[in-house]
């Protein structure tokens, strides 16, 4: 949806360029990409792209810093999978491995667990990155987005 940092395309832009402020450096963006809203299907299309940054946060400060981005941007939790102006996902961070104990558990889960499911993060990932190895199905990006799409 727009909000504060424009209409969605604009929103992911001003989001990469935040990307692109201290504590934060950004690498290299994929190309935005047009997709079918994902989970909950009567709603608008959505804008995805994929990031590669470089920081010295560790992955919940980063986590931490993600969520302030999305908030500036007009980010407000309204429920599962429905329409949003912004939303930043931490997909992988160096191979780290985490995982929730529970469902209700709070904690960060890298990589992120739909990252293998989700043609929309998969082709991005296949266009910045395409050395990058799934760390627990070792496998690329664009082999993972093959599996998705037979």
């Amino acid at each position: 949806m727009g909000g504060p940092w424009g209409n969605p395309r604009q929103s992911v832009e001003r989001a990469l360029a935040e990307l692109d402020r201290w504590p934060l450096r950004l690498i290299r963006a994929s190309t935005l990409i047009d997709t079918d809203p994902y989970g909950k299907k009567n709603q608008p299309r959505y804008v995805n792209a994929v990031a590669s940054i470089a920081t010295a946060l560790p992955p919940e400060g980063l986590m931490r810093h993600l969520l302030a981005i999305e908030r500036r941007g007009g980010r407000q939790r309204q429920g599962k999978w429905g329409p949003r102006t912004i939303d930043l996902d931490l997909v992988d961070y160096h191979g780290r491995l985490m995982r929730q104990r529970s469902p209700k558990e709070k904690r960060l889960s890298l990589p992120h667990p739909g990252l293998a499911d989700r043609p929309f993060v998969l082709q991005p990932i296949a266009e910045i990155a395409p050395r990058w190895v799934h760390p627990i199905f070792r496998q690329t990006a664009q082999e993972l987005l093959r599996k998705v799409r037979d």
